[in-house]
């Protein structure tokens, strides 16, 4: 038996936060029956596709259900109703004024868990619910401090990946959801969720905000500043990239031993990681590391460095992943209505993940309805 067997889902969400948390919460086995507007989800026609279908929608929204309801058509609002009373939670990512509007409004279903996903909260001025993922990243303050190498003569990133505050986000519903459903257990009543996708990002921004906290950096406008400090960084090899963070005298004298204690190592100080790790010192360790690493090959000298205690990975893009051996030896990729699937990082003894069934097509599930 799956861990949430039993439990209804109903999902009002849009955006890809909130498809997330239902679709982390439906692997979980509950029942998660997905409300779309007529023609269907957004997600629908986003890209990447294959065969003429959004992989994206494809990822978040399988072992799901789908009912098409018209929310602003009273006969469809009252369907909604039918569904809610049966339900268990709500997951939902449209501001508060949408949800007034739908009587859906946080707080307006006491019985149930109630999970909404905003970019900024409840209570932020309604013209700051329309954000899209870069805005979130750069109000949260990632855009800022990544990567761990930063130039000062160029604009923050756009961030890693192309909805990664929504996953996460997303992910904080679904563990939030799931502690509340346990209390309505315990209890027998619901409660109200009020998700800010800009503090999730602003929680995990341990680093840099935890240096300034502590008075080891002061804010100002430079990035360098709040770097690690020491030679960490992405480095071109052969074919492709590498990526190295040393930060202890084992580390070194590993990666020496890996390059073959070349000449120009004896000029730093075995513990200079530790003790004496100077602008200076990280450009000359770059310079000559530079010239090394481009003659090696990425998944050759990974693994070696990571037999050598050194912790240096290869930058796996797509296709190394899907070929990758311990993802194979994980079964991470499945293959699920014709595309293979990222499935969860996790395992479970007695009560395992099941990818059970493809992501629905818009109001597959109309006959529940009736």
């Amino acid at each position: 038996m799956t861990a949430l067997a039993g439990l209804m889902i109903v999902e009002t969400a849009e955006r890809v936060a909130g498809e997330f948390a239902g679709r982390l919460l439906a692997d979980f086995g509950a029942e998660v029956i997905k409300v779309e507007a007529p023609g269907g989800a957004p997600t629908r026609a986003m890209g990447p596709f294959h065969d003429g279908r959004s992989t994206l929608f494809r990822y978040l929204n399988s072992n799901k259900k789908s009912v098409l309801l018209d929310l602003d058509a009273p006969q469809d609002r009252a369907l909604i109703d039918r569904l809610l009373a049966r339900a268990d939670a709500l997951i939902d990512d449209h501001g508060p004024d949408w949800a007034t509007q739908h009587g859906l409004a946080l707080g307006s279903q006491p019985d149930i868990v109630h999970c909404v996903i905003t970019p900024f909260g409840q209570n932020a001025p309604p013209h700051w619910q329309v954000a899209r993922p870069i805005n979130v990243m750069n109000a949260g303050g990632w855009a800022w401090h990544t990567p761990s190498e930063s130039a000062p003569d160029r604009p923050p990133l756009m961030g890693a990946g192309r909805f990664m505050s929504d996953y996460e986000a997303g992910l904080e519903a679904a563990l939030c959801t799931a502690a509340s459903l346990l209390r309505k257990r315990r209890t027998g009543s619901g409660q109200a969720i009020d998700i800010s996708e800009v503090a999730v990002q602003l929680s995990r921004a341990d680093c840099v905000l935890g240096r300034m906290l502590a008075g080891d950096a002061e804010p100002g406008p430079e990035r360098t500043r709040y770097d690690m400090g020491g030679p960490g960084a992405a480095f071109a090899c052969a074919d492709g990239h590498v990526y190295l963070l040393m930060t202890t005298r084992a580390h070194w004298r590993g990666l020496c031993a890996l390059m073959g204690d070349p000449e120009w190592a004896a000029a730093f100080p075995e513990d200079w990681l530790e003790y004496h790790c100077t602008p200076d010192r990280v450009a000359d360790f770059r310079r000559h590391f530079r010239v090394w690493i481009a003659t090696q090959a990425k998944d050759v000298v990974a693994q070696a460095a990571q037999q050598a205690g050194v912790p240096l990975v290869q930058v796996n893009s797509a296709a190394d992943l899907i070929d990758h051996v311990q993802y194979r030896h994980r079964g991470f990729f499945q293959s699920l209505g014709g595309a293979l699937h990222p499935t969860v990082p996790y395992r479970m003894s007695a009560s395992p993940v099941q990818l059970h069934s493809p992501a629905p097509a818009a109001g597959a599930d109309q006959a529940m309805l009736a």
